[in-house]
């Protein structure tokens, strides 16, 4: 395990974690590991900044089908919108444990932002959750967010992990009907469909998220014979031209760092203006750990900032 890669800060990290022995989700029961991620999913973030607006609220993703949904703006008005989705691999993770991420995107970048708590697998598989996340966009693209005193038209879309999938999709389907997004912020997103890059290989084992781990919620989420589908691996598109700037934020020490560079390089060869950044020596992950790694509020700053030059808030 090529540990020396690490910085300090996140060597130690994985090490405090080791000496826990909290089990792996792989040896949980969804519901089991939903609950375990939820207890430790703010532990090493910053504490829940205090914002103008806070607000729970239902978001309907089809007739008579709605999602919760939660509000976060640094004051009141009509801003405009980031649409964020939650990472844990399409099985676990919410509304709780993005919270306080999604607080400091909006305080940092003075822009709303919306998190969605989209359908979760096994008991939802694909592609409930890219259906979640198209209505959510149209939604606030139409009529949302002016019901939530926003404003529509300055709209963007991002993610992490999974989320950050589900965003990269999300672009793409709006760039087929005419959906004008301002940016998709990609944090270290996952793109192929069968986890077969070298970084995959190289880093398998010991860096926060494993192979197993990454088996484990792909058979919750999709059927093997599905996954060339290009809504669970964007990369398989046809076509990347003409969809939203990209930011992508990667960690070097990620199973998912290939793909994320993959995907980076089919936009940038699209025409696409993609913003890349790459974190030396930190896993995936490493933006939710801002209590021990300085990366994270770089990371974090470096969204906001991508969001107030393509939001128009600077």
């Amino acid at each position: 395990m090529p540990t020396r890669e690490l910085t300090p800060a996140m060597r130690e990290l994985l090490a405090r974690m080791r000496r826990v022995r909290r089990p792996a989700f792989h040896q949980l029961t969804p519901q089991q590991a939903r609950a375990a991620y939820e207890l430790a999913a703010e532990v090493l973030e910053p504490p829940r900044a205090a914002l103008a607006r806070v607000e729970d609220f239902e978001l309907p993703v089809a007739p008579g089908a709605g999602r919760r949904a939660r509000l976060y703006a640094p004051a009141n008005g009509p801003l405009p919108v980031l649409l964020y989705l939650h990472g844990g691999g399409f099985t676990i993770g919410g509304l709780e444990t993005h919270d306080s991420l999604c607080r400091q995107l909006s305080l940092r970048s003075g822009a709303a932002v919306v998190a969605l708590d989209y359908r979760l697998a096994p008991e939802h598989r694909f592609p409930a959750a890219v259906d979640d996340s198209w209505a959510a966009l149209h939604w606030l693209a139409g009529e949302g967010a002016a019901r939530l005193g926003l404003d529509g038209a300055r709209l963007a879309v991002g993610g992490d992990s999974a989320g950050g999938t589900l965003a990269a999709v999300a672009a793409l389907h709006a760039r087929d009907v005419g959906l004008p997004l301002a940016l998709q912020v990609l944090i270290t997103p996952g793109t192929t469909a069968h986890a077969d890059t070298p970084s995959h290989a190289r880093y398998a084992e010991g860096f926060l998220l494993e192979s197993e781990a990454i088996r484990w919620f792909f058979d919750h989420y999709i059927d093997r014979e599905q996954r060339g589908d290009w809504r669970f691996a964007p990369l398989l598109a046809d076509d990347l031209e003409g969809v939203a700037p990209a930011w992508v934020g990667l960690a070097e020490c990620d199973p998912l760092v290939d793909e994320g560079l993959a995907y980076a390089d089919r936009l940038r060869l699209a025409g696409v203006p993609v913003a890349l950044e790459l974190w030396r020596g930190v896993t995936h992950d490493f933006i939710k750990l801002g209590r021990a790694l300085p990366e994270a509020a770089q990371a974090q700053a470096a969204i906001a900032l991508a969001l107030r030059e393509a939001l128009g808030l600077d």
